[in-house]
């Protein structure tokens, strides 16, 4: 059980979640039975009840986050407030399918497969499309099979994508949550691999066309799966944290013993944070990768990306950086949103070697 709210003494209004998915049902107080109630969406929270009704949060596969009232006696559900009001043609929808695949340690990890969708286009017979694994931040949060218009971005253009919910997320559980404890840099980054691995291994996706991305704490994610494991072929980092020594100095304090849970205590294990930072082994990393980064990046600044930029730059490996000015930890300006988007396309396309269906701007990719 997520989270749950009284609707009465007798009655406890709940969400739980399996593979993935969140359900809402009811719990009755005294025989214990749960009951499932029917509702359309797959990603729920923010639950309050009241006698007979109940106020949620809920999106699913094909619609966007919206507020909803649900009468229990009726089942009669009332939107309230959708998060935006885009409709998308069916057509161009890839549907989320969770999976499950194995895992260091004889482990098993999970996530959610998109596969490539566009109802105007079909890949050529006989071709498998490239892969784009998602690293979530958090890193103890989880991913969702909510309508992402970001993924569907993807899918609409050939790209498989397999958002990953790897050990120390949400919604599986507390030994699976626990995974990550000491473990960050690694659990991880095995289980990004390893879900690539997998999909290729079922013929899924294009073994030699395997792309990660990340942001944050899922930028960490990525930029360690390049550095430490030999399986992506390309990646992106979206203000990714390449030097958790600086993290632990300079975060702010709201988080600033987060780490010790999920790396070591600092300074005691600062060995730890050396060993598990990119920017300390870049004489590993060998495969191109894009950075995009805020200047004005007060939690990853500036400067985690750009080290990683100039040792590439100086190794003859395909590297390319967009910095954006007025831009903190997470862009906010929809111009640089999809100008970020576009950007990363374009990068995939000259490394892969595929042409776009529709002109981009371009993006300076030096050594290629």
């Amino acid at each position: 059980m997520s989270a749950y709210a009284f609707e009465s003494a007798e009655r406890i209004i709940c969400i739980y979640t399996k593979d993935g998915i969140d359900y809402l049902a009811s719990l009755d107080t005294e025989s214990k039975s749960l009951t499932p109630l029917d509702v359309p969406y797959t990603s729920i929270g923010s639950i309050q009840a009241a006698p007979g009704k109940a106020l949620l949060r809920g999106a699913s596969p094909t619609q966007a986050g919206s507020l909803v009232l649900l009468d229990l006696a009726t089942g009669q559900q009332t939107v309230l407030k959708r998060a935006n009001a885009i409709e998308v043609d069916p057509g161009y929808l890839s549907k989320p399918q969770s999976v499950e695949f194995p895992t260091t340690g004889g482990l098993t990890a999970h996530g959610i497969f998109y596969s490539p969708q566009n109802q105007d286009y079909a890949a050529p017979e006989g071709k498998k499309p490239p892969l784009l694994v998602l690293s979530h931040g958090g890193p103890t949060g989880a991913t969702s099979s909510a309508l992402s218009l970001g993924i569907q971005y993807w899918t609409s253009r050939g790209f498989a994508v397999l958002d990953v919910n790897y050990g120390g997320s949400t919604g599986y559980g507390r030994a699976y949550r626990e995974r990550l404890n000491g473990q960050w840099g690694i659990v991880d980054v095995d289980d990004c691999a390893n879900g690539a691995r997998y999909l290729a291994d079922q013929g899924l996706v294009d073994p030699a066309r395997l792309a990660i991305r990340g942001g944050s704490a899922g930028g960490y994610t990525t930029l360690c799966a390049l550095t430490f494991r030999d399986v992506f072929h390309a990646g992106a980092s979206h203000f990714g944290v390449s030097d958790l020594e600086g993290l632990a100095t300079d975060t702010h304090k709201f988080e600033s013993r987060y780490l010790d849970r999920l790396v070591g205590p600092y300074p005691e294990r600062r060995d730890l944070y050396a060993a598990r930072s990119p920017v300390h082994h870049i004489a590993q990393l060998n495969c191109p990768v894009i950075f995009f980064q805020g200047l004005e990046d007060k939690v990853v600044p500036p400067s985690q990306a750009e080290t990683m930029v100039g040792a590439l730059r100086m190794k003859g490996i395909p590297v390319a950086y967009l910095p954006f000015e007025g831009e903190q930890h997470g862009f906010r300006r929809a111009e640089n949103i999809k100008r970020t988007l576009d950007a990363e396309l374009y990068f995939y396309g000259r490394i892969f070697g595929f042409e776009l269906a529709e002109p981009v701007e371009p993006v300076e990719i030096e050594n290629l």
